[in-house]
């Protein structure tokens, strides 16, 4: 045990500088404090993807004892280091020798990794202990984590097409690049690319993670790649005989892709947006480099600088695009788009610094001259130097833009000047999501990677807002903030520049080489240069803080390249911004001083910099009374009572007033012809297709292939309010390759459906020589009355059409009220919290509360329609701001159907949060009966009586035939004439096995059979939960796929209820000669294909009457015993 101590103490004080990383892993478990995997044989290595713990000594030891994965349980105090399986370490590497404990290159790079792959959470001492080294990937250490997934397909498909993807660089280097770079010096223009071989060693990608809950029209993901390579390439510059290259590299980091814009045409991407959040690692292998950089204009370059560039290239702002799509409209906006936000940070004093001034060798300690480095991505900010202090007081602000949240980070280093090289004094950073949470965030952040103190900082997140009318409140506290070295930003310009049209030429006749400078106050940004053309597209997009935007301007300069001759120029009054319509100018600029036809394309967009937070006491002087305090996250004691909870919802007079519109689409005639051929000499058809607009909703048509009298009969519902001016429009197109043709327009007020409540009528089309529009629209009104739904549903099913989505039976609204006791987030300060409501795959988000509170008001209501209450469930999610979840609420929709008056009123517990955290709601459901569908407002189930007087009073529809045949009858009397004998033979004697309720008709104008399977009862069961039952129906005597027709499987129920419709296209011929065949099944298991029948029946449809399609219960026979 001595000796196992002793090497642990030498091992640690020697293994850091010798191992690298590796050293640090030379402790036992017990003092990593991490997460272990468990181990059952003495001396066997304890797996963890291609990396194991193996005993320290050669001796026997007894493996560590209760390393369970996620527990801390205390091991034995045998020590285990981490090794590699296959790698040279099956020794220990004490035994092996420095030589092989220094394989730096055996070791995966974690450095700018750590917390993307959360090693830093798992080992914290690790992470305590020093900087990372960086290992190479053939040899990783592979950790699992749900969020990160393995790519080891893309990997395949990378190294298939690394060989053509070196046949395209080597076409992009020499083709494209030795020009740039020939033209960027006259000492270069003998640069050519001699050698371009990107080896055989392809790039890996060691881990995928896909970000969730972005916007819904861009995919995101985090590729954490890993490159070491043989990559040869050889350049020479004639002129100067010399020659140069790279001889192997390896990059290590972690690339955002963003697929965005998504479309709707293949590819179904706009463009891919790849760009490195954090500087990656970078090592190449340089060959000659001292040659290259004697070569005049290069002398001023060093590795090092060249090496910088090269990062930061990658780095964001910048961005490397990539459009799919030719001409991409949304390019500028995507290689530079308007920032998630910006951060102001103060950077205000340090305590307890390092002394790194000593005097006579070091035995009287001086102190230093701190600085501070503030780093986002590629924007650094230097602060001044504090002579002679370890306690250095700075109060400067900087302002920087932050493009990803969660991703990028504040890195702040301070060193000591020195003379000749400045001393480190310690490191601090902190992702930029935990300010976005906080919106304002003052804390004394230790120093780490081996600095000693404290830094204290101020950090505000400005949000951009469009609202001008904000500028006067954000200049006022703007004026009251003491700030250095620049004065506080009240707004941001974004300057897209596009492209410039009929420049001037030069006195030579011969084109310019344009190129841009935009100057605001005393700040100069220059575009590229775009050689030898008078119409430039430059594509390229800047950035200014404004201080004032209302009395300052943008200076546009457009000049040769050549010799800076100018070629127009034009100034604009970024007021204009002030007043414009989103605060954005998108438009042509006339030229000054210019050719007459010379104009610049440019947008200007301006955001307010706005501080969406409360005005909070950040000093340590106490808060006043009702302030919030910092430190304990709570508000300080106040002499007012605080109101007790109230016991009930408190929704105003309009909650739960909400109509449902059912629109029927049905049909239209005497289109005009769009589709013309040689020349317009044939008249041709058309492909129409309509557009529903409603309440913001917008619905779209199937396209029906060369008609003119086309038939949709499809149905659309929305959720609408009686708010005055609003309109149901229908606008009809023809589809075509290139460009839609509009083939007119109709509209109708809502108030006219809301008091009417029904309306079938043939509308003409305006705007177009001919055409009109069938449509029915149908006002629902919502009953809190249970007894009503089983009619809704069995209205719905018969009315159903094939082309549209099952139609609503109620509509759910809630009323959200409030929280309270929401658990607090780290440091005990109150959330921000809000909260999402989802039914299927329908979502609403409520508001972001604007002050900080574990007791939130938020006085917000949300309707959803609801197809099948029974089974149908309200998800609730409270959030904070960042997204982290404080508490959840799962509410089936039968708590509600049971409930009186279908409403619920009170408090509910919300889950995975503090015990005492719930929520206040008002949850009410009302049912959506169609009156003028053939069906009276009550229930089917009540008797089977005659429906009267409200059938008797609807007017005959438009599809009646003459002569009194009853397979032509209107749809109303059609369905009177089923509902009538619904259930008619409700009192047959029930079988053994249960009964079936099934409706079978024929639909004389479509030409279909169709089937409805309305529910099972008294199924017989063996399992003790009862089965998970679904009908197969098949149309004999054809026992294929065709004719096969099967509902969704029921859970867990001997009373099922399906309400499922199936159509066969069927001669009406055809019908007398086939059977209905109808099977109840137990799906038995996920895994097993095997399905226990629980009866059948069979129908002869010749002894059935199709005309009248009655809903009836059928007993259920055993399988084996015929019909």
């Amino acid at each position: 045990m001595g000796l196992g101590k002793g090497l642990e103490r030498l091992l640690l004080a020697w293994g850091s500088d010798q191992l690298g990383w590796a050293g640090k892993y030379l402790v036992r478990p017990r003092q990593l404090g991490a997460r272990c995997i468990s181990v059952s044989k003495p001396r066997q290595a304890v797996t963890t993807s291609s990396a194991t713990w193996g005993p320290l000594s050669s001796r026997p030891a007894q493996a560590p004892r209760g390393l369970q994965f996620g527990s801390r349980a205390a091991p034995s105090a045998s020590p285990w280091v981490l090794t590699q399986p296959g790698r040279g370490w099956k020794t220990p590497p004490l035994q092996r020798g420095v030589g092989s404990l220094a394989r730096r290159s055996a070791l995966l790079r974690l450095r700018n990794q750590e917390a993307w792959l959360g090693l830093g959470s798992a080992f914290p001492a690790l992470r305590r202990a020093g900087s990372w080294r960086d290992p190479a990937p053939e040899q990783a250490w592979q950790v699992s984590f749900p969020d990160v997934e393995k790519a080891e397909w893309l990997n395949k498909i990378l190294a298939q097409a690394w060989p053509f993807l070196g046949q395209y660089m080597e076409k992009l280097l020499v083709q494209n690049i030795a020009p740039i770079i020939r033209g960027s010096n006259t000492h270069l223009q003998t640069f050519t690319f001699t050698k371009v071989d990107l080896g055989e060693k392809p790039l890996r990608i060691m881990g995928v993670k896909v970000h969730t809950g972005q916007s819904k029209k861009q995919i995101l993901l985090d590729l954490s790649i890993s490159y070491v390579g043989d990559i040869h390439i050889d350049v020479e510059v004639k002129k100067f005989f010399c020659k140069a290259g790279v001889k192997g590299m390896q990059l290590h980091g972690v690339l955002r892709v963003i697929l965005e814009p998504l479309i709707g045409d293949v590819p179904l991407v706009g463009a891919l947006t790849m760009f490195f959040i954090r500087r990656p690692t970078l090592d190449i292998n340089w060959t000659g480099m001292t040659n290259l950089l004697d070569i005049p204009g290069l002398s001023s370059f060093s590795d090092s600088m060249i090496m910088d560039s090269i990062a930061a290239f990658l780095v964001l702002p910048n961005r490397l695009l990539v459009p799919l799509v030719p001409d991409l409209q949304e390019a500028a906006q995507l290689r530079s788009p308007l920032p998630r936000g910006i951060v102001r940070v103060h950077l205000l004093e340090a305590r307890d610094l390092q002394s790194k001034d000593k005097y006579v060798k070091g035995l009287i300690e001086g102190k230093s001259d701190p600085y501070a480095l503030v780093r986002v991505g590629t924007q650094v900010c230097t602060s001044r130097v504090v002579d002679e202090t370890l306690n250095p007081k700075w109060n400067e602000t900087y302002e920087f833009v932050v493009h990803e949240v969660p991703g990028q980070e504040l890195e702040v280093e301070l060193f000591d000047k020195d003379p000749d090289q400045d001393d480190f004094l310690g490191r601090m950073k902190l992702d930029f999501g935990e300010v976005l949470q906080a919106r304002v965030l003052e804390e004394w952040f230790p120093l780490q990677d081996g600095g000693r103190g404290q830094l204290r900082l101020r950090l505000e997140w400005l949000t951009l807002t469009s609202d001008a009318s904000k500028l006067e409140q954000v200049l006022q506290r703007n004026r009251g903030i003491s700030s250095k070295p620049e004065a506080p930003s009240a707004a941001i310009l974004v300057v897209y520049l596009d492209r410039a049209q009929e420049l001037p030429l030069k006195k030579s006749s011969k084109e310019p080489n344009p190129m841009v400078q935009l100057s605001v106050q005393d700040i100069t940004r220059e575009s590229k240069v775009v050689y030898n053309t008078s119409s430039p597209v430059w594509d390229d997009a800047f950035r200014f803080f404004l201080q004032d935007p209302a009395n300052q301007d943008i200076d546009v300069q457009v000049k040769d390249d050549t010799r800076q001759g100018s070629l127009g120029s034009v100034t604009v009054r970024l007021s204009r911004l002030l007043s414009a319509e989103d605060m954005t100018l998108d438009q042509w600029f006339q030229l000054e001083n210019s050719g007459p036809g010379s104009r610049i394309y440019m947008k200007l967009v301006m955001r307010i910099l706005f501080l969406d937070a409360p005005e909070v006491c950040l000093s340590a002087r106490p808060c006043a009374p009702g302030q919030l305090d910092v430190e304990t996250g709570a508000f300080t004691g106040s002499s007012v009572d605080v109101p007790p909870r109230p016991s009930r919802a408190s929704p105003d007079a309009q909650f739960g007033t909400e109509s449902v519109i059912r629109i029927h689409l049905l049909e239209a005639e005497n289109l005009i012809a769009k589709d013309n051929f040689m020349g317009g000499m044939i008249r041709g058809k058309s492909d129409p297709y309509a557009k529903v607009w409603l309440a913001g909703q917008r619905f779209r048509s199937r396209v029906v292939k060369e008609e003119l009298n086309p038939r949709w009969n499809e149905v659309y519902e929305v959720i609408v309010n009686d708010t005055p001016g609003q309109e149901v429009e229908f606008d009809l197109y023809d589809k075509d390759v290139d460009k839609d043709d509009f083939l007119g327009r109709c509209k109708i007020p809502l108030k006219r459906v809301l008091g009417s409540r029904f309306i079938d009528e043939w509308l003409p089309l305006e705007d177009v020589k001919s055409g009109r529009l069938h449509v029915k629209l149908e006002c629902l009104s919502p009953t809190p009355n249970r007894a009503e739904l089983e009619q809704a549903l069995m209205v719905n099913t018969l009315i159903q059409t094939q082309q549209s989505a099952e139609l609503s039976s109620a509509l759910l609204s809630i009323f959200l009220d409030r929280a309270a006791d929401l658990p607090l987030r780290k440091g005990s300060k109150p959330p921000s919290p809000y909260v999402t409501l989802s039914v299927r795959d329908v979502s609403y988000k409520s508001k972001t509360t604007s002050t900080p509170t574990a007791e939130p008001i938020w006085d917000e209501g949300f309707s959803f329609l609801i197809k099948r209450p029974h089974v149908e469930s309200l998800e609730l999610q409270v959030k904070d701001e960042g997204g982290q979840g404080l508490g959840s609420l799962s509410l089936p929709l039968t708590q509600v159907l049971e409930a009186e008056a279908l409403t619920l009123d009170r408090w509910f517990p919300l889950a995975r949060a503090d015990p005492r955290s719930q929520v206040l709601l008002r949850v009410q459901l009302g049912i959506l009966v169609s009156q003028h569908s053939g069906v009276e407002a009550h229930s089917t189930l009540a008797a089977s009586e005659e429906v009267e007087s409200p059938l008797e009073r609807l007017e005959p529809e438009p599809y009646a035939r003459e002569d009194g045949d009853p397979r032509g009858a209107t749809p109303t009397q059609e369905l009177r004439q089923r509902l009538t004998h619904t259930d008619s033979n409700s009192e047959l004697a029930e079988g053994p096995l249960g009964q079936l309720q099934l409706t079978v008709w024929y639909h004389a104008d479509e030409r279909k059979l169709v089937a409805i399977v309305h529910s099972c009862r008294k199924l017989k069961g063996s399992s003790k939960d009862g089965p998970d039952p679904y009908v197969s129906l098949i149309l004999l005597p054809d026992k294929n796929r065709v004719t096969k027709r099967k509902t969704t499987v029921r859970k867990k129920t001997l009373n099922p209820e399906f309400n499922e419709r199936f159509e066969w296209e069927l001669p009406p011929e055809e019908t007398t000669r086939r059977k209905l065949e109808a099977c109840v099944k137990n799906s038995v298991s996920f895994m097993s294909r095997e399905r226990e029948p629980l009866g059948k029946v069979h129908l002869d449809l010749s002894q059935v009457d199709l005309a009248q399609g009655r809903a009836q219960w059928y007993n259920l026979k055993d399988d084996r015993s015929g019909s």
